[in-house]
């Protein structure tokens, strides 16, 4: 077995498995989903992160990445369209009522599109996404390893794998504490919680993911 192959990949893997088991939006995000409205919607907001996530593993194989991190506008936009969505997702998170009226057709427990298309969304508008693509990608892919293209696919399906299973173990774990706030005061308490730590996973995204000019 030729060992030079496989350890580029096992410390790609590695590196993925510490960056995304770093709290961040995502983490607080289907934390707060899969506490209040379960797993099925909880699974659905990984799918719409996996999709991001994959969206911008593709955009980088096009070099696209690379003219987001090269455009300080273009950077800029999306960096605070991020923090405005995440701002926008804490409030709702903070205010909705869903929990208190189960029977209620319109709830967040019968739409997990919703919860996807957020998961995506706020991929979508983080630039540290399309970054981790352009600064740290590339540092494992090898000129002797064939087409550029094709690497960088394939360390984009790994690192989408690892997040994916990472999130997803978020979604069963947070999801198996639902018995434990099984009362409307209790899910309130908690889901107004998780509200606060995005909120203030916002406004840390805002101070630390500014760039040097």
């Amino acid at each position: 077995m030729n060992l030079s192959g496989i350890s580029p990949l096992l410390a790609f893997a590695l590196t993925a498995t510490i960056i995304e088991v770093t709290p961040g939006p995502n983490m607080a995000y289907i934390a707060t989903l899969s506490l209040s409205h379960g797993l099925r919607v909880g699974f659905a907001a990984v799918a719409g992160i996996a999709l991001g996530l994959m969206t911008y593993g593709i955009a980088a194989a096009l070099g696209l990445a690379a003219l987001i991190d090269s455009s300080r506008l273009l950077y800029e936009m999306l960096r605070w369209a991020g923090v405005a969505y995440l701002v926008w997702l804490a409030w709702d998170a903070w205010s909705s009522e869903s929990e208190t009226s189960p029977d209620t057709v319109d709830g967040e427990n019968s739409q997990p599109w919703r919860a996807f298309r957020r998961g995506l969304v706020t991929n979508l508008l983080n630039p540290k996404a399309a970054i981790f693509y352009v600064a740290v990608l590339p540092e494992f892919v090898r000129i002797d390893g064939g087409s550029v293209v094709t690497q960088t696919l394939m360390l984009s399906v790994i690192y989408v794998g690892i997040a994916t299973a990472i999130h997803a173990g978020i979604v069963l774990l947070a999801g198996s504490l639902q018995g434990t706030i099984a009362t409307p005061d209790r899910r309130r308490t908690v889901r107004r919680g998780l509200a606060l730590v995005l909120f203030g996973i916002a406004i840390w995204f805002a101070l630390t993911s500014d760039r040097p000019h």
